[in-house]
């Protein structure tokens, strides 16, 4: 779990390797599935509340990056539609940001990522158990 929670925030973690190393020691993929998508949730939950509540310091501090500054401006560019490439590597954990900054309503922010995060890891189960056992 503090893998994928690492990993939805903005600390270069891998969530699939932490899941594939799990799944590759014998753990349940079920329970798998469940601590990993509860903590990659945490994480992007605590990426939005971070957007919320500081838009403008964390845009004026990090703007300069070249990954925020595209998320900034795809997340401009498609609003609330930008969520779907939020699971995406680089780019997905500042559009969390930029998405609670821009005030996204929480419950389709949850929905959208959530979900997301859920299949993501449900994929991963899926190609490990088909190409590892």
């Amino acid at each position: 779990m503090a893998f994928s929670f690492l990993a939805a925030t903005t600390v270069p973690v891998s969530s699939e390797a932490a899941m594939a190393t799990t799944l590759a020691f014998g753990s349940n993929p079920v329970k798998a599935l469940v601590f990993a998508t509860i903590g990659n949730c945490a994480g992007v939950t605590l990426n939005y509340r971070i957007g919320f509540v500081s838009r403008e310091t964390f845009l004026q501090k990090h703007l300069q990056k070249k990954s925020v500054a595209r998320a900034y401006k795809i997340t401009r560019k498609y609003g609330t539609w930008s969520l779907i490439l939020s699971w995406l590597p680089v780019i997905g954990d500042p559009i969390t940001i930029i998405a609670g900054g821009l005030k996204v309503p929480f419950a389709l922010f949850a929905l959208v990522t959530f979900s997301l995060r859920a299949l993501r890891y449900i994929f991963i189960i899926g190609f490990f158990n088909c190409w590892v056992m």
